[in-house]
Parts: C-alpha cells; sequence; structure tokens
C-alpha cells in the first residue's frame, strides 16, 4: 500500500465480480472495522470517517449504534484507556486530557468520569513532580527566574495549573538549594494558561 493512501479508503469502493459498488451499509462497516483494526476510536471520529467518504447520515448512525450495542465502540473505556495510557507517558495533566478527549469528541460526562477515575487526587502533584525532577538537571547555571519560567513553562504546556506548577516549582528549587526562587507574581498569569 502506497505511503500516502489512507488504510481506511483502501477497498472503500471494490465490487464484486460484476464491479457494481457496495452498498453503503455494507461500506460503513468495512470502513469502521478497518479503522477500528488500527487503532480505538470514537464515535465521533468514526461518524467524521464515515461523512467524509459519503455515506448516508442516517446509515452511519445505523451502523454505528450497532457498534456500540455489541461494545466495538466504546467511548468511556476509550476516555479512561487515554486518560491512563497520556498521563503515564506523557505526563499530561486533567486539563490537557480534557481538551484532547474533547478534540475526539468524547462527552464532558464521559471525560469528567475518566479523569477522576483514573486520576487519583495526588497523581497530577506526582506526575509534575516526576517532569520537574527530569527537566530539573538541564536548567542548573541559569538565574533563577529564567530556571522558573523554563519549568512553570513545561508544566504549562502540558496542562497543570499555575498554583500547583509553582508549588512543585519552589520544592524542587529548595530541595536543590536554590533558595532564590523568585517572590514576585509568576511570569505568566493563570489567565494566560486557560485552554479551554
Amino acid at each position: 500500500m502506497p505511503e500516502h493512501e489512507d488504510p481506511a479508503f483502501v477497498g472503500d469502493h471494490k465490487g464484486g465480480a460484476d464491479g457494481a459498488v457496495e452498498n453503503p451499509e455494507e461500506r460503513a462497516r468495512q470502513v469502521c472495522l478497518r479503522l477500528l483494526t488500527l487503532a480505538p476510536r470514537t464515535r465521533a471520529q468514526l461518524a467524521d470517517a464515515l461523512r467524509k467518504r459519503g455515506i448516508p447520515p442516517e446509515t452511519a448512525d445505523e451502523v454505528l449504534g450497532r457498534f456500540e450495542d455489541v461494545g466495538l465502540i466504546d467511548d468511556a473505556a476509550f476516555a479512561r484507556a487515554w486518560v491512563e495510557s497520556r498521563h503515564y507517558s506523557r505526563g499530561l495533566a486533567g486539563r490537557a486530557l480534557s481538551a484532547e478527549l474533547k478534540q475526539r469528541g468524547v462527552a464532558a460526562d464521559e471525560i469528567r468520569a475518566a479523569i477522576e477515575e483514573r486520576l487519583g487526587p495526588d497523581a497530577e502533584v506526582s506526575a509534575a513532580r516526576r517532569l520537574i525532577d527530569r527537566k530539573l538537571a538541564s536548567t542548573r547555571g541559569l538565574p533563577p527566574e529564567q530556571r522558573t519560567r523554563r519549568l512553570a513553562g513545561l508544566l504549562a504546556r502540558k496542562g497543570y495549573p499555575a498554583g500547583l506548577a509553582f508549588r512543585v516549582i519552589r520544592e524542587a528549587l529548595e530541595a536543590e538549594g536554590d533558595l532564590a526562587f523568585p517572590e514576585d507574581e509568576p511570569p505568566f498569569d493563570e489567565a494566560e494558561l486557560d485552554t479551554e
């Protein structure tokens, strides 16, 4: 298969022995199965893929409904797996995870439930500490304000609230013996961090 081809498109227009185009329901089923074979998907992602392939909306809804009924599509399970995977592999905070899941079409209540279930009360704090511990050595020798900005930027990009970020940074710098932690206002305010 050429690199530029979307695997979900391959075979979309194959017909039977006479070359006739398959019916839309069969095409929708095949597209969904191919996409789900590659990676877990949300209902919204599959609906979008079917829309792009010209599958009528009522046919798409029917096929997606059947896939949900048999458990091939489960947005709640997708959200739980996504939160666990992305939090532990990339160190993302609840806010960043929420934005990613929202972008993938997961409902707000399912996002909230997944984050509450998978991220314990101390999970974000310990993940922030691990991120800071890994980055701290590369900032040695820089002025404290610059170190703080770099470390805060790292945590901000991963969705951590400014208050938590500065508390963790202060603890790390104090533990290292760099007691010149800037006492002034943070170099950015929380309003700038709001990604929602």
